[in-house]
């Protein structure tokens, strides 16, 4: 069991009541007490109930994320994905905050973005053996965490040899960011498909930008403009992949007989551009599914093996590289 206010005061030789009114920053105490009682919450590790703590000060601040799985197709949107977005947004910018949260017992399980991963986090979650399940393979994959992935180096693979089989040779990789470990792996993926078909990897072929449509035009502009033009690009998501699309009708370049488009989204974006997108489709549900499973596994046995998974993906063709059906091809 933690140590609980109690044992704070005793050893810091006040009243519980004192080290009360230091937590929630109420009453007048000198800054000699202060410190005792910081040392005492130090030496015993004491982490102050959050939860009791905001009722007692009349400013409850715990958030939940209510869906009705009844109506699934209400969140089977981008407005849903943005608003799990806008969590993962403010909980990269407190992961302070999250370990309070957990620190507190206010949750008894947390799934967390790779984006937040950082040893002091990993290892505040580990003291207070805390059940948690990183969403997204960590950069260091010897860490002894629960960890769920798509597997993109098979993406990457999966393109270039989609491509290939339908007639294109010269591939160029657009990404979202060369920062973002899903980036390194599909285009450690793409540079291994190429070598294993006897092409060399280009790396004046691979660039990088943000993730929307005007930096898919930019990056589509060079590479397009180049002498040696690539004859397919792969771009990391559907608004880059639209970009592309718009660029190359812009210069006159026919889509799929002189340029073959694949993203990495499998969105209702993709069906509808004209013509529509070849892509790589991942299993998100099957991905939640899979972190649900671990996390409510690791809360109800703390010494359950770690589990890191990454999920398969496919490729759902479309027009954008059908070269061989339209007769361009050899």
């Amino acid at each position: 069991m933690g140590a609980t206010i109690r044992d704070v005061a005793r050893l810091a030789g006040v009243s519980h009541s004192t080290v009360s009114r230091v937590l929630n920053d109420k009453g007048v105490i000198s800054e000699e007490t202060k410190q005792r009682i910081y040392a005492a919450m130090e030496e015993l590790k004491y982490v102050p109930n959050d939860f009791a703590r905001s009722f007692a000060s009349g400013s409850p601040h715990t958030i939940a994320l209510v869906i009705d799985v009844d109506n699934a197709s209400d969140y089977a949107n981008n407005f849903f994905n943005n608003t799990v977005f806008g969590i993962e947004t403010a909980a990269h910018r407190s992961a302070d905050g999250i370990a309070r949260l957990v620190a507190g017992k206010r949750i008894d399980g947390i799934v967390f973005p790779q984006s937040i991963v950082n040893p002091g986090f990993l290892q505040k979650l580990e003291e207070l053996q805390f059940p948690s399940v990183i969403l997204g393979r960590p950069e260091d994959v010897g860490l002894e965490s629960d960890w769920v992935d798509i597997n993109n180096t098979q993406a990457g693979a999966i393109a270039v040899r989609h491509l290939i089989n339908n007639g294109y040779r010269r591939i160029a990789f657009v990404s979202d960011g060369d920062d973002k470990v899903f980036n390194q792996d599909r285009i450690e993926g793409y540079r291994r498909e190429l070598t294993a078909e006897g092409i060399a990897p280009d790396e004046s072929l691979v660039m990088h930008g943000e993730a929307d449509h005007e930096s898919g035009c930019v990056c589509a502009k060079k590479l397009l403009e180049a002498e040696n033009r690539p004859d397919a690009i792969i771009c990391s998501n559907d608004r880059m992949a639209l970009g592309v699309l718009r660029t190359a009708r812009a210069m006159g370049i026919c889509v799929p007989q002189e340029l073959g488009i694949v993203c990495c989204d499998n969105t209702v974006v993709t069906e509808l551009a004209r013509p529509d997108i070849t892509s790589i489709d991942v299993d998100t549900f099957e991905l939640g599914l899979q972190v649900a499973e671990i996390l409510i596994n690791r809360i109800e046995n703390a010494a359950a093996s770690i589990r890191q998974i990454l999920l398969s993906t496919r490729i759902i063709e479309r027009e954008s590289t059908a070269k061989k059906r339209k007769g361009g091809g050899a």
